[in-house]
This record gives C-alpha cells, structure tokens and sequence, in this order.
C-alpha cells in the first residue's frame, strides 16, 4: 500500500467532476490511501455570486480537520489567498500549505507518501524534497484558459516537470510539449466509469421528466459551456438552419470564462438549457437523446485537450459528433468527426439520425478499453518500474 498526495485544481465536491476525483477513487481501489488537497486557486477570483460563495465554502472547511469522504480518502482544504502567485501573498500560502500539511500528514498517519500533483505551479508552494517521490499529471493546457497567469504558468510547468519523477498526459500534442523537459513523459487519454455509463442500455432507464418533455430528436451536449472551448457561433448557425432538431444543453455557464454569452442561444425556441445534472443522472439523459454533441472550437487550448466526455458517450451508446481536435483523430472510426462548421455539423448530425453514424458494437468495445481501472493499472506499473510504489 502506497500514500499519495493529490494536489488538485478542482474541489471535490465540484458538480462537475475531473480527472482529480475520478483519480483519487481509481488510486483507493486499488489499494493505495489518498489525502486529496483540494485548488489552491490558480486565478483571482471573480467579483460574482458563485465566486464569492466558493471563498465562502473554502473558510469553513479551512477551519476544520480534514473529511474522510471514502475509506483510505480524505480531503483537505487548505487555506490560502485565491490567485496569490508573487510576493508576501505568496509567501504567506507558501507558509499556510508547507505548515498546514505536515500537521494534516501525521493527523491521518502518511509517513512517506508521493506527490501526485494537477497543479504547474506546485513548486511555488510545496518541497519536492518532502516527498519519497513526485507525478505531474498533465490534464489540460491551462495556461491557455481566461484569466490564468499564462507566462508564470508556462514557466513553472517546464521547471516542475524537470525535477518530477513521472509526468502522464491526458493528450498527444501534451505529451509532446513536454517530453523534451522530463524522458518520463506518458501519454494516457482521458478515460471512463464505463459500467456507470453503460447503464443507458438498458431497456427499462426512465426518461428525466425534464427531458421528456422535450420533442425528439434531441442533440446533446453536456458540459460546462465555455466561449473559450465551445464554438458557440458555429452552434447558433447550426441550431438556426435546424428549427426541427432539439439542442439539449446541460451544464453550467461560464465557469471558467467570465465573457461567456449564451442569451442568443438559450431564447432561441429548439434550445432546452438545465444547470448542471448530479453525475449519477447523466446515463439516463444520454439513454434519451439521439445525438451526442461535442461542439469544440479549434484554438490552442483545445488542441492540447482530450475531452473527458467523449468515452463517456460512447459508453452510453449515443451516437458521437464532435470536432476533429487532434486527440480525437484515432477515434474517427467510432464518431463522427468535422471541422468545426455548421453545415460539416449538421451532415454529420443527420447521418446519424438515419443510422448512418458509427457501429454501436464498435463505441461500446472502444469505451470499454479506457477504463479508469485500466488507465491507473498501468500508470500504476511504470510508477512500480520506477521504484516508487511500496510492496
């Protein structure tokens, strides 16, 4: 049994979950104990209502132990200034992180864990030193998102991946910027709770009463709906040449860019929009829907990103539509992949409205090799070659 520590970007408790959570569960099944740090806050926050109930949230929990939420998994909210990446701020988290977690290390009873870190700037706050040993998992190019201190971010990223034992990457294009920095750069895409997901097979899955109101057919996309990764212009054309299609939308707006609009969107009459869904929900949407949307825009972020939604849909059996990002392009045998325009979007939509889209068989046999269980099994082995796992 081995103890890691999960230095995240996401809390977790977040409604929409992210290779952190997923992870820190893949690693306790497995048999291994995790304490889970949930985001040191990578960007200012906001002046807005969700931001301000978040720092609401972070001081309550900040004052209190570390929740054991699962055997052998606790989590632990450090408390930290949101977005202080120089001077005495800085310094001061440094201080809050390095105290707060040697106390929080002999409180659950880890000796000599290993860092297992989402965070590029981790070196700004813990030694590597303290740790038997260091993974950087690469998820996205965060840098490239709004609001995040890119330059601070690009630099600290090559420095962290210089003195990391592993680096694992969710993308191709992310395995390629970054092995010139560490030899033990991997490439492991982004996978899928495929049992949960295959629940949309079956036969007696009742429809959500929100959906069900809803005229068929029904396009889903599920995620949250970010300007900086969904090309929502080429959407509003799409849903515009397409009055007799449902465009079912379901999660949050804006939460990672603040000048995301969707009013033109939402107030057109084919468009249903509902907040985020609880996770356990999502096959029962999939189940009812006729097409799965992913809508992407191509731009540096994306092309850094292999979206966690895609396995997700093929394990349901809905029928795939998404842009040809290039972590996608192995897959073109299982989806329907374009460029992101509306007219490639909606031959490719109504293709697979006539039956005309990808082998069922083959999407579910394609989700069924990238499983979170597999994905950590092997992550798990080079980690054991290394030496870095306990016997």
């Amino acid at each position: 049994m081995t103890d890691f520590v999960i230095l995240a970007t996401a809390d977790w408790d977040h409604p929409l979950w992210t290779n952190k959570q997923h992870m820190a569960l893949s690693l306790i099944d497995h048999g291994h104990r995790v304490l889970y740090i949930e985001s040191l806050g990578l960007r200012s926050p906001r002046a807005s209502v969700k931001d301000g109930h978040r720092i609401l949230r972070r001081l309550q929990r900040a004052l209190r132990p570390p929740r054991r939420v699962r055997k052998n998994l606790w989590v632990w909210s450090p408390l930290v200034v949101p977005g202080g990446t120089r001077g005495l701020v800085l310094a001061t988290n440094r201080l809050l992180v390095r105290i707060g977690l040697s106390i929080i290390l002999r409180h659950v009873g880890f000796k000599s864990p290993l860092l297992w870190t989402y965070n590029p700037l981790s070196l700004l706050y813990l030694s590597i030193k303290d740790f038997k040993g260091s993974i950087y998992h690469c998820v996205d190019s965060i840098q490239d998102q709004p609001g995040m201190p890119s330059e601070l971010i690009r630099r600290s990223e090559r420095d962290l991946c210089g003195v990391m034992n592993v680096v694992f990457t969710t993308a191709p294009e992310l395995q390629r910027r970054l092995k010139c920095c560490n030899v033990h750069t991997y490439f492991f895409g982004n996978v899928v709770d495929a049992d949960h997901f295959r629940r949309a097979l079956e036969l007696d899955l009742p429809c959500p009463k929100d959906l069900s109101l809803i005229p068929r057919p029904r396009i889903l996309f599920i995620g949250a709906l970010d300007s900086y990764k969904i090309d929502l212009v080429m959407m509003e054309e799409l849903i515009l040449n397409t009055p007799n299609w449902s465009y079912v939308l379901v999660g949050p707006i804006a939460e990672c860019d603040a000048s995301t609009d969707l009013s033109s969107l939402i107030a057109l009459s084919n468009v249903f929009w509902f907040d985020t869904r609880p996770y356990k929900e999502l096959p029962d949407w999939l189940a009812n829907s006729d097409v799965a949307l992913l809508p992407l825009r191509q731009n540096d972020y994306t092309r850094y990103m292999f979206p966690m939604k895609f396995f997700e849909y093929l394990a349901s059996g809905c029928s795939t539509v998404a842009t040809a990002i290039p972590s996608l392009k192995p897959h073109s045998d299982v989806a329907q992949l374009c460029e992101p325009s509306s007219n490639q979007f909606e031959m490719a939509i109504r293709k697979s409205l006539q039956g005309e889209g990808s082998d069922p068989k083959q999407m579910l046999e394609r989700a069924s090799q990238s499983t979170y269980e597999q994905r950590t099994k092997g992550m798990l082995e080079i980690l054991d070659r290394l030496g870095l796992i306990s016997s």
